[in-house]
């Protein structure tokens, strides 16, 4: 579950003493169009490098491993969505407040879908990636937790904010899930539909 990283082309120079323009979306783009046509057990390190147009030492400052590149700038995202939750007001439900963050964070542009397809069916179906997956997932999760203790006036480690974190990462899950089992479903939509019914508690459903 990561929002979609929109990278400007690749800019190559042959000039000596000239770095290439990059930036860690580029990288994760080339990367996830490799792992996409070659296989992700099959493209090494190194391929990403050359593709992208750049030596392995550098693409290493950018990424400290082959699985990490699929994620793309997944902190950058995290810290967007952290800034969101605290311009929230207080007033404002929690329950309406991480609906909110929920969609504001898995919103992608049309033009940019066939790209986050693709890069969701690595990260949700390459066995390889899993392990990796559930470290960036307990980082989105504790974003969660931090802003519900906060207004719980909870430690963020505690069982509830904890457990409503626990279940906005389900609710995501859940329509990246059906959305890409379903070539017609509208990603967007589901997160909606999920984000309303964890709000709404699952004891509104008799």
């Amino acid at each position: 579950m990561t929002p979609p990283d929109a990278p400007a082309p690749l800019t190559q120079t042959g000039q000596p003493g000239r770095r290439p323009v990059t930036s860690r979306a580029q990288i994760s783009a080339v990367a996830i169009d490799l792992f996409t046509a070659n296989g992700f057990e099959e493209t090494s390190v190194d391929d990403v490098a050359d593709a992208a147009g750049i030596a392995r030492r550098t693409l290493f400052r950018y990424y400290p491993s082959k699985n990490a590149i699929a994620w793309g700038d997944f902190d950058g995202h995290l810290d967007a969505m952290r800034a969101l939750l605290a311009d929230i007001p207080p007033t404002e439900p929690i329950a309406d407040a991480l609906r909110r963050a929920l969609i504001s964070f898995n919103r992608v542009p049309p033009a940019e879908l066939a790209g986050h397809r693709r890069r969701m069916t690595l990260l949700l179906g390459v066995p390889a990636l899993q392990a990796h997956s559930m470290l960036m997932y307990a980082e989105w999760r504790q974003v969660v937790a931090e802003f519900c203790a906060q207004r719980l006036g909870l430690s963020d480690d505690d069982h509830l904010p904890q457990t409503i974190a626990w279940m906005c990462l389900g609710t995501a899950l859940a329509a990246y899930d059906q959305w890409l089992a379903d070539p017609d479903a509208d990603l967007e939509t589901l997160i909606i539909a999920g984000s309303r019914t964890l709000a709404e508690g699952v004891g509104a459903l008799s």
